[in-house]
């Protein structure tokens, strides 16, 4: 199946694996890549080090390319009355734990749009892809990259973000429906029209110049099919790889997957402070989002607490990110899970190409 993703980076199938920061791994990145798809790792959560080691680890894997995500939030400075406000609202929470919450939160992730370290890495590395998540960086740094031969990605939620991403200069959009697991890639938390993947991909796929990627609840053949079928060159899955033994997943994280809690997934902004679809937990029920610090300080709180409830055995308030469609996840290797669904939505097309010709 051939593409405009596919030609452009040279691939055998139009699956993306997401990048999902502290899930993704150098090696979970080079087995997708060489089953044919696009691996992808995240150095938005890391230091320039340890972003550098993980792209060289990726590349010592792989000879064909794979995709490094940085975070494009908003750089925005401590806010000391709001995140008072929102340490003391867990107060109660960390004390049930037998805990006490931080005195002050730390601005734990630094922002691309303002990361003069993670550019010049980038541009040194030369990864075939860079995609953004939260937002777009400044024209300089998009001509930067691009100037250094990066094809560039960027996620959309809406059509406006879609046209957005084009007009500055993107390659290729991610149209992230509000199924999708992990944090939502919405420019503005506060203006999300939360559309769905499927209208999403069609609106974008037939107003922008530039290829669409679907993004959100696909797990198999079928639905990177039905992506395809509505104008997308290719389909992001994230949820679908957490259970591979190359995931740096967490053993009760795949507990759950594989489980009942699969069923019930949440958009919700405690964890991190900015909204995030996972399996519904205690924090989510419990948590008054009305006072919420912003991200990525009220992540900082977010795992603090999590280590408190966690060494007290309550594994209610872990980040477990997933999308709607995690009942549907499998447990094996990447690259067999590549071949799997490329396989599953070579069977899929090749039945709708052969209603058409009976038509």
């Amino acid at each position: 199946m051939q593409t405009a993703l596919t030609r452009r980076l040279n691939l055998r199938h139009p699956i993306i694996q997401a990048p999902m920061a502290g899930t993704s791994t150098p090696e979970m990145a080079a087995a997708v890549t060489t089953a044919g798809g696009l691996g992808s790792i995240a150095i938005g959560s890391v230091g320039t080090d340890e972003a550098r080691a993980a792209i060289r680890a990726t590349r010592a894997l792989t000879d064909g390319p794979f995709n490094v995500n940085v975070f494009c939030h908003d750089p925005a400075e401590a806010d000391p009355a709001r995140n008072t406000d929102w340490i003391e609202s867990l107060r109660p929470l960390f004390a049930a734990f037998g805990a006490e919450p931080p005195a002050a939160l730390n601005n734990i992730y630094r922002s691309f749009r303002v990361d003069d370290d993670a550019l010049a890495l980038l541009i040194a590395e030369r990864p075939a892809v860079v995609s953004f998540h939260f937002g777009l960086p400044d024209a300089a740094r998009i001509a930067a990259l691009k100037a250094a031969g990066i094809v560039l990605l960027a996620t959309a939620t809406s059509p406006e973000e879609g046209r957005a991403a084009q007009a500055a200069g993107i390659d290729v959009v991610v149209a992230q429906g509000v199924e999708a697991g992990g944090h939502r890639g919405v420019f503005d938390p506060a203006d999300d029209p939360r559309f769905a993947t499927l209208p999403l991909t069609r609106l974008l796929a037939t107003t922008l110049d530039i290829p669409v990627i679907a993004a959100g609840g696909i797990m198999d053949g079928a639905g990177i099919a039905a992506a395809l079928a509505l104008g997308a060159a290719g389909a992001q899955l994230g949820t679908a790889f957490v259970s591979c033994p190359e995931s740096a997943a967490g053993a009760v994280y795949r507990a759950k997957l594989a489980g009942p809690e699969a069923g019930r997934t949440r958009v919700s902004a405690a964890i991190s402070g900015r909204p995030a679809r996972g399996l519904e937990n205690a924090f989510m029920r419990r948590a008054d989002e009305t006072r919420i610090a912003p991200y990525p300080f009220a992540y900082d709180i977010g795992k603090t607490l999590n280590t408190a409830a966690t060494a007290a055995g309550d594994t209610g308030y872990m980040p477990n990110w997933a999308g709607q469609g995690a009942p549907l996840g499998r447990a094996m290797p990447a690259g067999a899970l590549v071949e799997t669904l490329a396989a599953e939505m070579d069977q899929v097309l090749a039945r709708l190409g052969d209603r058409d010709a009976r038509r």
